[in-house]
């Protein structure tokens, strides 16, 4: 047995009897055409904020935060974006519900449609929401008329723009860990004389219980950023309207300290999101 055959040795045989070194902690070394653009690209996605942290006004940042404009902006926020979040619970798991367990023409149509939101500019988001809900609206004009209910540039206006750009994240989240769970317990289920909306309520949720919290988490966070379908559709009014992301846009024109202030507000609120998905992306790392 030569010293290369030997358990522990520096090399190893490959299928066609050649042998390969192995470098040092069983790790090749890293391409330099791979290494340059990776650190480059990381610079890129940091370099922001590393600056927005550089610039910020540590020195009158709890007056800032302390102001009555910030806590009605973040006060705002946070309700709209919770009821966003709510809406988005009791509409999308059972339309998730539907698109991983139930076969219906049209429904690659139907999972494409659901995402559309996902890549649709903001703005066109708020526009059609506005042709959709507006007073002279598809529907919009019908709910004036009969009930007088009007929705553009209110509170219920933010919560419908905010839940119709954050909604997609909570189906595709909730759909994959549908697909990911054997149906086979609600099979079981059904045999034993359960109904199918009860072995839903007592086998399925309890088993995507992780993925309705992650998309939940996910959909929260996007609600809570979202700008141009906000503004479009609701307007930019303090204290009705006038969420976080709408007041940093306007601070920044004003009172660029204040808009740092509420930049890292926001910032602070995402990594927190992302602290809290890390066991769930990080499986098996």
């Amino acid at each position: 047995m030569t010293s290369l055959d030997k358990p522990g040795a520096a090399a190893r045989r490959l299928p066609g009897g050649t042998r390969r070194r192995r470098g040092r902690g069983g790790r090749r070394g890293v391409p330099l055409p791979l290494l340059l653009p990776g650190v480059l690209a990381l610079v890129f996605l940091l370099l922001p904020l590393v600056a927005l942290l550089v610039r910020a006004p540590w020195h009158s940042l709890p007056d800032q935060l302390t102001s009555a404009e910030v806590w009605q902006a973040l006060r705002l926020s946070l309700v709209t974006a919770t009821s966003a979040t709510a809406m988005s619970l009791v509409l999308g798991v059972p339309l998730a519900w539907l698109l991983a367990r139930t076969e219906f023409p049209g429904r690659g149509l139907v999972r494409a449609l659901v995402t559309l939101p996902l890549v649709l500019p903001p703005v066109v988001g708020g526009v059609a929401l506005l042709l959709a809900l507006g007073r002279n609206g598809v529907v919009g004009q019908w709910l004036d008329a009969w009930f007088g209910i009007t929705l553009p540039f209110t509170t219920t206006g933010v919560v419908l723009a905010e839940a119709f750009v954050a909604m997609p994240f909570l189906v595709i989240s909730v759909e994959g860990t549908l697909r990911a769970a054997d149906p086979r317990f609600e099979e079981a289920a059904t045999t034993l004389g359960a109904s199918r909306f009860t072995a839903f309520r007592r086998v399925t949720l309890p088993l995507i219980a992780p993925g309705i919290a992650a998309g939940a988490v996910l959909a929260w966070a996007r609600a809570l950023g979202e700008f141009g379908a906000t503004i479009t559709f609701a307007g930019n009014f303090p204290g009705r309207t006038q969420t976080m992301p709408l007041s940093v846009y306007l601070a920044l024109q004003n009172d660029p300290d204040a808009a740092i202030a509420l930049s890292l507000v926001l910032l602070t609120v995402s990594i927190a999101v992302l602290a809290g998905l890390r066991d769930r992306w990080m499986t098996g790392v």
